[in-house]
């Protein structure tokens, strides 16, 4: 929660009541979910909040590298408050996308300069097949 704090005052930013949700919301797990799904698990406690609203906080947070945004290729962004550089896996018939542990890619930007002229600040990196769960429903 300190380091909410301290990033939106270095930015001067205003920090939200619905801001601190959004962003509690998403350090508390690690499901990477949708606007839309943390909209629909904050409307009990702020049933004044709106999804523009959360999708607002989503774009602020994001901005000031306090969550990171994933685009795992459904149409919509997933949002996860882990914004140190990890690979992420989707399954492609339940859609659950969770983190990779133990595998990094460190080093990987300096590579990829040897082969472009492009100054690299950032990857993600993404890998796509088939929980277990669903595996064994199939």
């Amino acid at each position: 929660m300190d380091n909410i704090t301290k990033v939106f005052k270095e930015k001067k930013l205003k920090l939200t009541p619905q801001r601190i949700a959004v962003y509690k919301y998403l350090q508390s797990t690690k499901a990477h979910p949708s606007a839309e799904t943390i909209y629909k698990s904050l409307q009990a406690d702020y049933p004044t909040m709106s999804l523009a609203t959360v999708y607002k906080a989503l774009k602020t947070l994001v901005e000031v590298d306090l969550v990171q945004e994933l685009n795992v290729g459904e149409g919509n962004f997933r949002y996860d408050a882990n914004v140190v550089s990890h690979p992420h896996i989707c399954c492609l018939h339940c859609h659950i996308v969770e983190d990779i542990e133990g595998i990094t890619f460190e080093g990987i930007n300096k590579d990829v300069q040897n082969y472009t002229d492009f100054d690299v600040y950032s990857n993600q990196v993404y890998f796509y097949g088939v929980c277990s769960t669903c595996k064994e429903e199939i």
